[in-house]
C-alpha cells in the first residue's frame, strides 16, 4: 500500500508541467487531488422506468437515513447525484471503508447496492467513464460498435441507450446493432458475463484487434451511402473508441502507477490508437459521429492522435459540444505540447525534424519517435480545443479526455485508402511497424501498465494477418463467399481453424423442435421464429435457442463466424429442462430471457397474482401447490407441469408496497413451483421489498439442512432452480474481474 507521502513522480512533475496542460496557479490543487481517493461513484441502469424507480427509492429512503450521520465526531455527506448526468441517474458518495464496515447507516445503504449491483441494477462505474457513450447519442436503430469494450460498462450503457424503448417487464427488440470487441479473449468473455445484465438480440460480441477490424458484410445495400465501398458492407452509425492507454488518469484508484509512471508508455501506444481511429472512420456511415476517449492526460495520446487521424482523412472535423451537459465542468484541447524523446524527458525538440536530424541517417528508421507525436504545422486549424479535458481538482473526478468526430456533410468523400506513410518527407506519417509486446492489462480499465515502445494490443487475434487482407476489398473473395454459414449448413467451412467457439446456426422456423417450444409455452404467432439460433453446427435444438434480431441475423449470415471471432451473438431465451421420472422434457423460459419473450407469450396463458403468494414464493424454495392461498392455488393446481409465466400487479400490503408489476417465470412440478429467477436476484428482491432477509432458512437456522435435503429430492424440479438461469453455455468466465470494480463487499 503507498501512503499519501509516497505519492509522487519526479519524471510525472517534469512532463506535464512542460505540457502547461495546468495553469500554475492551479498545479498544486491538481497534485493534491490525484493523492486522494475517488468518490464511489454508480449508476442506476436498466430501462428507464426501472430506473427512475430506483432513483426515487435512493431518493426517498436511502438519502434520508443518512443525513446528518455522525461517524467518529465527524458528519458524513449523504450520497448526490451527480448532477451533470442525464435524468439524475448516477450518484457518489465519498466515505471510506471504516464508514460502510461500522456506520449501521451506511451499511445497510451498502448492503443495498451491493445486492442491486449483483443483479445489475446498479453500476459500479467512474464517474468520467460515463462521458463517451452519452456525447454518442446512440438511438434504437443505430449500428453501433465498441471497437475496445472490455470491461463493459460503457457498452452497458450502450445497450441501455439502444434499448430506450423497454418497459419495466419487456425488452423491446430494436432494429439498430451494437457489437462489443476486444482484442483479448478473456476480456471478451468479461463483455458476455456484463452483458447479461441488459439481454439483447441487437447484441454481438468479437474478439479481434480493432486496428484491422475487418469489412462486414449485411443482407442488402444501403441506398443512402454515398462512400464508394463494398456494395453489401456494413458500415456504422455510431463508433466508439476507447482506446488502450497509459492511464495515468486513473491515479486515483490505480495508486500502483505512481511508482511505474514513464512518458514511453504513451509513445509507445500513440501508433496503436491512431491505427484503430483510422480504421474507425472508414467504418463510418456519411453522417455518423465517432467518440474517442482515453483515461490519460498524455497529449500524444489525445491531442496528437485526433490531429494525426484528421490529417489523414479530410473528410471529418471535430464537433463543437460544448454546450452540452452544462454542469460538467471540462477544460477545452490543447493544441501545443512538447514530446519527450526518452525517459529522462528531454522535451527540448520542438518539431520533428529538430529531432530527427540529430539521428544518422541510418539509424532513423529504428525510431520510436514519428512526426505525429509532434502537433502537425496546421494544429490551429484543427479546432482542438473542441476536445475535451476533465481534470480530477475541478469536480472531484479521475482524469479523462473525450473528442467527438463527424464527416463533413460538405465534404467530398475521398477515395484515397488513407494508408499512413513512414518517413521525414511524407505528409502523412503515423504509426511504426507493428510490435507485440507484452502488456499487463488492468481489466477496471483500457489501461496498459509497463509498456516501453509498445504500440500493438496486448493480444493480437489469430487470423489477424487473414482479416487484414480483406479490409478493404471491392468485392467478397472466393473463400469468403464459400465460408459463410447458412441455416443447416451441416459442417461449416471455416476460415480460422484455431477459433474453437461453437458457431451459430439459424433453426428453420418449422423445425420441430422449435414447434413443439413455441407450442409449450404459448408463444403467439408473432413470434420471431425465423430469427432463433442454436450453437452447434448441425443446427439441431440440443439445449438452447437463441433469439436474434434481423441485422444481426443478416450479419452472421454474410460473415464467416470464425473470421469474425464471433463469442456470442443474440441472448438466450429457452431452454430444454430435463423433467423427473415418468416425463417428457420440456422447454422453459429462462429467467433472463423472459423480457424478450414476454410481448409474444399468449396474455391468457400469464397467470396473476396477489402479493401473499409472491411472498410464499419468495420464502420457500418448493412451496407446494397447496400451501398457497386462493384464488392462485386452485389456478395453479389446474396447470399441466411445465413453464409458466406469473405477473404480480403493483399493490400495497401490510408487509409492504409493490410499487411496480412484476413478471417472473414459474416451473411447475407435480405438486410444488418455484420462481426461476436466480439467487441473486430473489436476494436483491427480498431486500428491496423487506428490508431484510424473510426466507425460512434465514429464520430458522436448524431447519437449513432438513430444507437443503427436501430441496434435493423434491419431484420433478429443475435440476439448475436458482442457479441456471444465467449459465452460458461456457460463455461466463466464472473468475472474471468485476466491471470498472464492483461495489466493495467487504
Amino acid at each position: 500500500m503507498i501512503e499519501q507521502a509516497d505519492m509522487n513522480n519526479e519524471r510525472f512533475t517534469a512532463y506535464y508541467r512542460a505540457q502547461n496542460i495546468i495553469p500554475d496557479d492551479q498545479w498544486d490543487s491538481f497534485m493534491e487531488s490525484l493523492r486522494r481517493p475517488l468518490p464511489t461513484t454508480f449508476r442506476i441502469t436498466g430501462s428507464r422506468e426501472i430506473a427512475h424507480s430506483l432513483g426515487i427509492t435512493i431518493k426517498e429512503t436511502y438519502v434520508p437515513l443518512l443525513n446528518n450521520v455522525i461517524f467518529e465526531d465527524e458528519v458524513i455527506p449523504p450520497p448526490a447525484q451527480i448532477l451533470w448526468y442525464p435524468e439524475g441517474l448516477a450518484w457518489q458518495f465519498n466515505v471510506s471503508k471504516k464508514v460502510l464496515r461500522k456506520s449501521p447507516e451506511f451499511k445497510k445503504f451498502h448492503s443495498f447496492l451491493v445486492h442491486e449491483t449483483e443483479v445489475g441494477n446498479i453500476s459500479r462505474q467512474e464517474a468520467v467513464s460515463m462521458l463517451p457513450p452519452i456525447f454518442l447519442d446512440v438511438q434504437p436503430h443505430h449500428k453501433v460498435i465498441d471497437m475496445c469494450a472490455a470491461p463493459g460498462s460503457k457498452t452497458a450503457q450502450l445497450l441501455e441507450a439502444l434499448h430506450a424503448n423497454d418497459t419495466a417487464t419487456s425488452t423491446s427488440i430494436p432494429p439498430g446493432l451494437l457489437i462489443a470487441n476486444d482484442s483479448d479473449a478473456r476480456r471478451s468473455h468479461l463483455l458476455i458475463h456484463q452483458s447479461a445484465r441488459l439481454p439483447s438480440p441487437a447484441f454481438m460480441v468479437t474478439n479481434l484487434d480493432a486496428s484491422i477490424f475487418p469489412v462486414l458484410r449485411s443482407g442488402t445495400a444501403d441506398k443512402r451511402r454515398s462512400v464508394k465501398k463494398t456494395p453489401n458492407q456494413l458500415l456504422f452509425d455510431r463508433i466508439l473508441c476507447d482506446v488502450p492507454c497509459s492511464g495515468d488518469g486513473t491515479l486515483r484508484k490505480n495508486i500502483g502507477i505512481w511508482k511505474r509512471w514513464q512518458p514511453m508508455d504513451g509513445n509507445g501506444l500513440h501508433g496503436l490508437q491512431v491505427r484503430i481511429l483510422q480504421r474507425a472512420m472508414r467504418m463510418l456511415e456519411p453522417n455518423g459521429r465517432i467518440v474517442y476517449s482515453t483515461c490519460s492526460l498524455n497529449p500524444v495520446e489525445n491531442e496528437a492522435v485526433i490531429a494525426a487521424a484528421l490529417n489523414s482523412n479530410p473528410e471529418f472535423e471535430l464537433v463543437d459540444v460544448s454546450s452540452q451537459l452544462p454542469e460538467l465542468i471540462r477544460r477545452p484541447g490543447i493544441a501545443t505540447w512538447t514530446p519527450t524523446v526518452n525517459r529522462s524527458i528531454d522535451t527540448s525538440y520542438t518539431s520533428w525534424n529538430a529531432f530527427i536530424e540529430t539521428i544518422p541517417e541510418e539509424k532513423r528508421a529504428e525510431s520510436k519517435m514519428f512526426e505525429t507525436h509532434w502537433p502537425p504545422s496546421n494544429s490551429d486549424s484543427l479546432n482542438l480545443e473542441r476536445c475535451m479535458r476533465v481534470y480530477p481538482h475541478i469536480q472531484d473526478t479521475g482524469g479523462f479526455f473525450v473528442a467527438v468526430l463527424e464527416r463533413k456533410s460538405n465534404h467530398e468523400p475521398s477515395t484515397s485508402k488513407h494508408a499512413p506513410k513512414r518517413g521525414a518527407e511524407e505528409a502523412d506519417i503515423t504509426a511504426p511497424e507493428t510490435k507485440k509486446p507484452k502488456l499487463e492489462v488492468d481489466t477496471s480499465s483500457h489501461q496498459l501498465d509497463e509498456v516501453p515502445g509498445a504500440n500493438m494490443s496486448s493480444t493480437e487475434s489469430a487470423g489477424a494477418a487473414e482479416i487484414d487482407t480483406i479490409m478493404d476489398e471491392e468485392e467478397p473473395t472466393a473463400e469468403l463467399s464459400q465460408a459463410r454459414p447458412t441455416a443447416h449448413a451441416g459442417k461449416i467451412k471455416v476460415s480460422d481453424p484455431s477459433f474453437k467457439e461453437m458457431p451459430y446456426t439459424f433453426v428453420a422456423p418449422e423445425d420441430p423442435a422449435l414447434a413443439t417450444c413455441i407450442q409449450q409455452l404459448n408463444l403467439t404467432s408473432d413470434f420471431p421464429s425465423s430469427n432463433v439460433l442454436v450453437r452447434n453446427p448441425e443446427g439441431e435444438a440440443v439445449r438452447s435457442f437463441y433469439l436474434t434480431n434481423d441485422l444481426v441475423k443478416s450479419v452472421i449470415l454474410n460473415n464467416d463466424y470464425t473470421r469474425l471471432r464471433l463469442m456470442t451473438s443474440g441472448t438466450k431465451v429457452i431452454t430444454k429442462q430435463e423433467a423427473g421420472r415418468g416425463m417428457d422434457a420440456q422447454f422453459r423460459i429462462l429467467g433472463e430471457g423472459l423480457p424478450v419473450i414476454l410481448p409474444y407469450v399468449n396474455p391468457e396463458a400469464i397467470m396473476s397474482a396477489d402479493f401473499p403468494t409472491l411472498k410464499i414464493l419468495l420464502q420457500t424454495h418448493y412451496p407446494l401447490c397447496a400451501s398457497f392461498p386462493e384464488p392462485f392455488k386452485s389456478a395453479i393446481e389446474a396447470r399441466r407441469a411445465g413453464s409458466h409465466v406469473v405477473r404480480f400487479p403493483a399493490s400495497q400490503s401490510a408487509d409492504t408496497t409493490l410499487s411496480r408489476e412484476l413478471v417472473f417465470p414459474l416451473w411447475k412440478s407435480k405438486i410444488s413451483v418455484a420462481l426461476m429467477i436466480d439467487k441473486k436476484a430473489k436476494s436483491a428482491l427480498i431486500l428491496r421489498l423487506f428490508g431484510e432477509d424473510i426466507t425460512i432458512a434465514a429464520r430458522e437456522p436448524g431447519t437449513k439442512k432438513r430444507l437443503a435435503t427436501t430441496d434435493a429430492v423434491a419431484p420433478n424440479e429443475p435440476n439448475d432452480l436458482e442457479v441456471g438461469d444465467n449459465e452460458k453455455d461456457g460463455d461466463v468466465d466464472e473468475d472474471a474481474d468485476a466491471d470498472e470494480g464492483d461495489i466493495d463487499t467487504e
